[in-house]
């Protein structure tokens, strides 16, 4: 499991951050949580041949 966090700034529209943060609350997720899940599934579908820890590989709960 992850052991520290770093900080990501993202640029975006104002407008979409507003409708994204909806649709995150309307999923009971904060915006940070989701853009977490979006990263984690990018680089296990982008990884190409690099191994990956397990943490990262491995299905969480509610996730299938």
């Amino acid at each position: 499991m992850e052991n520290r966090t770093a900080r990501l700034t993202v640029l975006i529209d104002p407008r979409k951050k507003k409708i994204f943060e909806t649709i995150c609350a309307e999923h009971d997720l904060t915006a940070s949580q989701v853009v977490r899940r979006l990263i984690r599934q990018y680089i296990i579908d982008n990884a190409g041949e690099r191994e990956l820890p397990e943490w990262l590989t491995r299905s969480r709960p509610g996730e299938g």
